[in-house]
């Protein structure tokens, strides 16, 4: 359907929507290191040897373990509620679909923060099948939904995989002030720090003293070397003393922090573009992956900031942090539709192992799971 001819409370919304997609908030907060946290021990995984040689180190969590869905399902609590209540709210006591319940309908999608174009795409195609005749009660059509949702995300569903080879893995990490990019750096750190790997991590946030300390904190605490620069000093320049000694002293996993305040900015984004060169010409091909963490809390903000980033510094993968804390998870539905980044990880909590490789199936399950005990609200 075509901008002009989108109609009703969603193209009312998707209008203001594009004259606004430049005002986004801007998000300055600091991380604070969570000083109780120790690391756990995480699932080593298996290695596999590809025709190239390069070790491939999967360290993927048991995705059919009751306990393991559990913990997720209680990590998207806070959204699963307000999803499902907004669909009952529609649904409840019609047993016929309807015009005014397929408006309705509209509306519980939008505040599902799944993004304006994703609930046009998804609407469309639940009133094309009522009007076949295909969904004929509210019961399938949010089977319907989940259905759609959950071949969305198995489209960008791709942990991440780090080869091992001759020389190091590196990983550029990007995202704003905030997002839980440092705390994430230092969980992926364990893991692999876990799985007997030598591990260094890069605080090339030299503009924001806060990141310096905290990752040095966190490297102090996993057993991982910390790279470092002066108070404010170039951010590349920190970047290539790392990745000299990083080849020099065979690490295998170099994992870099990278500023993330003022993202609308041009100076922040020329000064990521610089980073990313310096390590292409130390290692051809770095960064392997360049990842950004985004903070679920922030909706649909936080599609724009993915976008901005990709611009400047392409991003191979997207962690999707403090879910736990945030009733606009559906966001990861819009990410999937708009951007085709692959989802690496999704964060479910403060321990260290509550980084999860992204599972598209127990990510839908747990949606729209419904509990045997009432949730309190």
């Amino acid at each position: 359907m075509s901008e002009e001819k989108k109609t009703g409370f969603l193209g009312r919304l998707f209008r203001r929507n594009r004259l606004n997609e430049k005002a986004v908030t801007e998000v300055t907060t600091d991380e604070k290191p969570l000083d109780e946290i120790e690391p756990e021990q995480p699932n080593k995984g298996q290695f596999e040897v590809e025709a190239d040689e390069i070790v491939v180190e999967e360290l993927l969590e048991d995705q059919e373990n009751p306990q393991e869905f559990s913990r997720l399902k209680t990590g998207l609590s806070k959204t699963r509620k307000g999803f499902l209540k907004n669909l009952d709210e529609v649904f409840l006591g019609k047993r016929e679909l309807d015009e005014q319940m397929l408006h309705r309908l509209e509306e519980a999608l939008v505040r599902a923060d799944i993004g304006v174009q994703t609930s046009y795409e998804l609407l469309e195609r639940v009133t094309e099948r009522v009007k076949r005749r295909e969904i004929d009660d509210p019961l399938k059509v949010i089977n319907h939904l989940k259905e759609m949702i959950r071949e969305s995300l198995e489209e960008v569903e791709s942990p991440l995989r780090v080869g091992y080879g001759s020389e190091p893995f590196v990983v550029m990490v990007v995202g704003v002030n905030g997002s839980g990019k440092t705390t994430t750096i230092a969980k992926m750190a364990a893991r692999h720090k876990a799985a007997n790997r030598k591990v260094m991590l890069v605080a090339a946030d030299t503009f924001r003293a806060a990141a310096v300390e905290q990752l040095q904190i966190w490297g102090d605490r996993i057993g991982c070397a910390v790279i470092t620069g002066k108070a404010k000093a170039d951010p590349s320049s920190v970047a290539f003393e790392a990745i000299d000694r990083a080849i020099k002293e065979d690490f295998e996993l170099v994992l870099v922090d990278t500023a993330g305040r003022l993202h609308t900015r041009v100076p922040l984004m020329e000064e990521l573009k610089k980073v990313r060169r310096t390590l292409g010409k130390k290692i051809p091909n770095s960064p392997h992956e360049t990842l950004i963490v985004i903070d679920a809390s922030m909706g649909q903000n936080a599609i724009l900031q993915a976008r901005t980033f990709n611009e400047a510094v392409p991003i191979t993968g997207i962690a999707l942090t403090k879910l736990d804390g945030a009733s606009k998870g559906g966001v990861i539905v819009g990410i999937s539709k708009e951007l085709k980044i692959p989802i690496r990880y999704v964060g479910i909590g403060e321990k260290m192992d509550d980084l999860r490789d992204f599972n598209a199936r127990q990510f839908a399950d747990a949606l729209f799971s419904k509990d045997e005990t009432n949730e309190s609200d």
